[in-house]
Formats: C-alpha cells, sequence, structure tokens
C-alpha cells in the first residue's frame, strides 16, 4: 500500500527489565513462606474455632489490653486488625510506590493492562455479589466489596508451588495486578468503610506524617526517630474514624525511591521493604488470619445454612466466576481493540489460570467482611466461610489449570535443551525468543 512497514505488535506480556526479574523472585521466594503461614495459622483457628474448646478462642480474641486514655483499650482481635495490619499496608504502600516510580507501572503502556484487568476483576465481583444479594431475600449490600480482593501472598504462594517452569512474564503480571488490586483495596476501605469521620484527629494526622516525610527525605533510617511518629500517625487517624491501616499506606508513601544504575547500593525504600517484609509475612497476616479465620460454623447458623445464604453465595460467586471474568474478559477486549498480542508463546489458557489464582481472596476480604458487616455477627461469619470457600476453590481450580500448563512448558524446555545439546550450542546463546 503506502509501503510503510506495519507496526510491531507490542505484547500485553512484555519480558520486563532484568533488576524487575529477579526483584520479583525475591518478592516469590519470600510471599512463598509468608502463604505457608498464613494457611497454617486460618486452619489452626477454624479448627481450634470448632472444637470443644472453642470457648479460649472465643476468649483470647475478645482479651482487651490498651491504655484507655487514650481509646486504645483494643481486643487482640481489633489489634490484630488495625495494628498489625497496618504493617502489611506499610509494606504494600512501598511496594506500590515503587511500582509507580521505579518499575514497570511507570510506562503507562505496561501499566494499562494489569491496571484494566484489576479493575475488571474488582468491577465484575461487586457485580455479581450486589445481583445476588439484591435479588435474594435476606440479602446485605454492604459486603459487595468483599469479593473484590486479592490475596498477594496465598496467589503468589500457589503459583511459585505449581508454576516451576511457567514463563516469568505471567509472574510479573500477577504481582503488578495485585499491587493494583491492593491500591484499589485501600481506596475502597478509605472511601467506603470510614465510620463517622473526627476531622480533628485527622489534620493532626497530618504533623507526624509530614515529620516522618521530612525525615526519611533526608534518607534518615534510626528507628527510635521514626517508629514514634509512625505510631502517633497510626493512632490519631484509628482516632479519626478512617481505618487505621490506612495510616500505614501513607506512610510508606512517604518514603522515596530513587531509579538507580544498576550495580548502586539499595535505596531507603528497599532497605524498609528489606526490614519489615519478614515481619508482615512472618508476624502480621499470620496472626491477623488467626484471629480472622476463626469462625465457628455452628455458630455461623450450621454448614447448610451458611452456604445457602446471599452473603455467602454472593462472595463465593464473586471470586470463583467474577475475579477470572473480569480479568481475563478485560485481558481479551485489551488484545482485542489495541494493537497488542499475547507474549511469546503464551496462550489463552495461561491467562485463565492467572486469572483464576486472582480469585484467592483473603486478608483483605476478611478485613472488609469484618467493615462491613460488623466483627463477630451472623453476615461476618457467612462472609468469612464465602472467603474460605471461594479462595480454596480458586485455588484449586487454578492449580490443575496451571499445573497442566506448567507441564507444557517442561517438556517445551526439555525439548529445547535437547535441540541446544544437538547443534552443540549452550542454551544460552540459544534465540532468547524460544525460551
Amino acid at each position: 500500500m503506502s509501503g510503510v512497514p506495519p507496526r510491531p505488535a507490542r505484547h500485553l506480556f512484555g519480558r520486563g527489565t532484568w533488576p524487575e526479574a529477579r526483584r520479583i523472585a525475591d518478592i516469590l521466594r519470600a510471599e512463598t513462606v509468608g502463604g505457608a503461614l498464613l494457611l497454617g495459622a486460618a486452619v489452626l483457628a477454624l479448627i481450634w474455632a470448632n472444637s470443644p474448646w472453642a470457648a479460649s478462642y472465643r476468649e483470647l480474641s475478645e482479651f482487651t489490653i490498651g491504655p484507655h486514655a487514650l481509646h486504645l483499650d483494643l481486643s487482640l482481635a481489633k489489634w490484630a486488625a488495625d495494628g498489625l495490619l497496618a504493617i502489611f499496608f506499610f509494606v504494600a504502600g512501598l511496594e506500590l510506590k515503587r511500582e509507580f516510580v521505579a518499575g514497570d507501572l511507570r510506562d503507562p503502556r505496561r501499566a494499562a493492562l494489569p491496571i484494566a484487568a484489576a479493575v475488571g476483576g474488582m468491577a465484575v465481583p461487586a457485580i455479581i455479589y450486589t445481583t445476588v444479594n439484591a435479588t435474594a431475600a435476606g440479602g446485605v449490600l454492604s459486603g459487595w466489596a468483599v469479593p473484590t480482593a486479592t490475596d498477594i501472598a496465598f496467589a503468589l504462594a500457589v503459583l511459585a508451588v505449581v508454576g516451576t517452569h511457567l514463563p516469568a512474564a505471567l509472574r510479573t503480571f500477577l504481582l503488578t495486578l495485585a499491587v493494583v488490586d491492593d491500591l484499589l483495596a485501600i481506596m475502597i476501605i478509605a472511601v467506603f468503610y470510614t465510620g463517622s469521620l473526627q476531622p480533628l484527629p485527622l489534620l493532626a494526622a497530618l504533623i507526624p506524617l509530614a515529620a516522618f516525610g521530612f525525615l526519611v527525605q533526608r534518607r534518615v533510617r534510626s528507628w527510635w526517630l521514626l517508629l514514634p511518629l509512625a505510631a502517633t500517625a497510626w493512632a490519631l487517624v484509628h482516632a479519626s474514624g478512617v481505618h487505621a491501616t490506612v495510616a500505614g499506606v501513607l506512610l510508606g508513601f512517604l518514603v522515596p525511591v530513587v531509579r538507580r544504575a544498576e550495580g548502586s547500593g539499595p535505596g531507603l525504600a528497599e532497605h524498609f521493604e528489606h526490614r519489615w517484609r519478614p515481619i508482615s509475612a512472618g508476624l502480621a497476616v499470620p496472626v491477623f488470619a488467626f484471629f480472622a479465620a476463626g469462625v465457628s460454623v455452628a455458630g455461623a447458623g450450621g454448614l447448610g445454612a451458611s452456604l445457602r445464604d446471599p452473603v455467602t453465595i454472593g462472595i463465593i460467586a464473586g471470586l470463583l466466576l467474577g475475579k477470572p471474568l473480569g480479568v481475563l474478559g478485560v485481558t481479551w477486549l485489551v488484545q482485542r481493540f489495541t494493537r497488542s498480542s499475547l507474549g511469546d508463546q503464551l496462550r489463552w489458557w495461561d491467562v485463565l489460570g492467572l486469572s483464576l489464582l486472582a480469585g484467592i481472596g483473603f486478608t483483605v476480604s476478611l478485613l472488609i467482611g469484618e467493615l462491613a458487616f460488623g466483627s463477630g455477627s451472623e453476615s461476618d461469619g457467612h462472609a468469612r466461610i464465602g472467603i474460605l470457600a471461594g479462595s480454596l476453590l480458586s485455588a484449586l481450580l487454578a492449580a490443575v489449570v496451571l499445573r497442566i500448563r506448567n507441564r507444557h512448558y517442561r517438556r517445551l524446555h526439555a525439548d529445547e535443551s535437547r535441540d541446544a545439546d544437538a547443534d552443540g550450542v549452550p542454551d544460552v546463546y540459544q534465540d532468547p525468543s524460544r525460551r
């Protein structure tokens, strides 16, 4: 026609940069351990809450500690949800800022797909839940956001176990999608699940936040300066009526991220992430899961009654159907209406497995459930059962699909290795597009 060569198709799942791939590999190793601890804590809580010693579990959860004068005399379960989980959101805030400043999300073309997929993966479950509860007797619409969250620790742990030979691009996409998912979930908590707002404590929280930001911008790492400021900001945000975990995200956003040349030392955000991620994955999230997952099936009206409740049905349907439909559907739409294509060797079956993994909602879903229904309420108990059942089914289906795809890529890799040996050329020198 005009003699102008056609524009090359953009790959939806690009390879990314080597430093980014190495960082994601490090996170995968850490999240695998964190996911195992999270699962162990949840199973222990379920067994204890449904055992003859269930009363002792409730007494432990309701044990109150903290200064009454500061209105911080909270139960252990509340301390886990509002206090320890703020550490998880602080690490999430660090990860979010790093992605937008120095990661793949800084490139609008790379960021477009995971952002769109995350939005679709939150909108469709919310629509499904709302439809179920709006049309069924006894439905509770306030829980519409419960099935919208993806648990990054569980999802990455499952992927690391079953996806040893899957392309690294899928892992990069899942991490990026989960990061955007966390950001949207934080916004939902702050906007839709804030109680009576107290403006004076919220304004007062700006003072320790500003002091914390001033110090970290000057690369101050002294914990005896930063930790009291962070604790004060958390307490004031808690007193304002905004959920206290939002303070963790704000503190994470204040830590500077430097785009450095490869080979330079770690920046302050990486230093804090390195220090606090083990505390988040090894202590904060498992302890929260221990207190949040201990639902008594008998206390919730029996398992049969729980599974017939619109809240439970809406959450299971949102996680098991809504998440895959949203993520996979939006990815297909982006591919259909742009010049993008799937990366080398990737197939839509891979994207399906990834979309099913996004249906593993646990940590943030349990938190939103408590905020939506009230901790200890019947609907909260049904929500916990729905979250556990939907997440388990999503994990099992994702494991089946990804296991099949993993065998395919393992055979492909073995064939390429034999070809390389036959040619007398080391595999490292082969055409990268074949790997």
